[in-house]
């Protein structure tokens, strides 16, 4: 357990703070542009990481929203409910994760979409011999062929979104205080350490994306669509009352006090 106190420590300092919150994003956009250009002018070597078989790729990032949801769900209800005491509150707050899941379905399937208009099949990799009568992409692969459109990155799209949500939430550590002999105060700080070391994973794989796959539009693209999903739910919706609402903040903790006074 003195080896989970000293990993939440150092995640306290690093990932739950207002700054990170304010500059991850603009961190994320900057990444993305300085290893796309990486990518163009001096590309890096291959490595294990530039294939796509790699394990973080497969049994992470090709299911980040599970992780990310898995792990969200207890931390929120666990965290909230501490808090707050109020069930119906929890409920509300865990809808986030019903929010973030919409925006994951949507996202992927006009990604989906947006490559099925606007590709074509092909004989080669090298877009040699175009093939006719192949409606879709996966039609397309059926028969051999190699299927080309505009492939918006998901996963510059997701890993965004995911790192973005999990720092939100976990800003109410602030708030947390518990016995640490108790059993709340262990799950809270495994859950905790869980989402931050995850956090760190979904950074690190999309400077990975950055630097080895998509080009510069479709990783652009990719962010831009990860930022729109986070800012309109954490800086517009969620501020507004008919919404699942931000994690309970000193302010909002207040009013509870004062009412149980009352």
């Amino acid at each position: 357990m003195e080896h989970l106190e000293r990993c939440a420590w150092a995640l306290r300092v690093t990932l739950v703070r207002a700054a990170v919150r304010s500059y991850l994003p603009w961190a994320l956009v900057a990444s993305m542009l300085a290893g796309s250009l990486l990518k163009e002018l001096s590309p890096l070597p291959e490595s294990y990481l530039s294939n796509k078989r790699n394990v973080l790729n497969v049994y992470f990032v090709k299911v980040a929203w599970a992780w990310t949801f898995c792990l969200l769900l207890p931390f929120i209800a666990l965290t909230n409910y501490h808090l707050t005491g109020k069930a119906g509150l929890v409920l509300r707050r865990l809808s986030t994760l019903l929010v973030g899941t919409a925006v994951w379905y949507v996202g992927t399937a006009v990604f989906a979409n947006i490559e099925h208009y606007t590709g074509s099949c092909y004989q080669s990799p090298a877009l040699e011999g175009a093939r006719k009568g192949h409606q879709s992409k996966q039609q397309c692969h059926g028969e051999g062929g190699f299927w080309h459109g505009f492939d918006i990155s998901g996963h510059s799209f997701l890993l965004t979104f995911c790192a973005l949500m999990i720092v939100e939430e976990m800003a109410v550590l602030h708030e947390v205080r518990t016995d640490r002999s108790g059993w709340l105060h262990a799950a809270i700080t495994t859950l905790g350490v869980a989402l931050g070391f995850l956090t760190f994973i979904w950074v690190w794989m999309f400077l990975c994306t950055a630097v080895y796959f998509h080009n510069l539009s479709q990783k652009v693209f990719g962010t831009l669509f990860g930022l729109l999903g986070w800012y309109g739910t954490y800086r517009c919706w969620y501020l507004k009352s008919f919404s699942p609402g931000l994690p309970p903040q000193s302010s909002s903790l207040d009013l509870k006090q004062d009412s149980y006074k009352k």
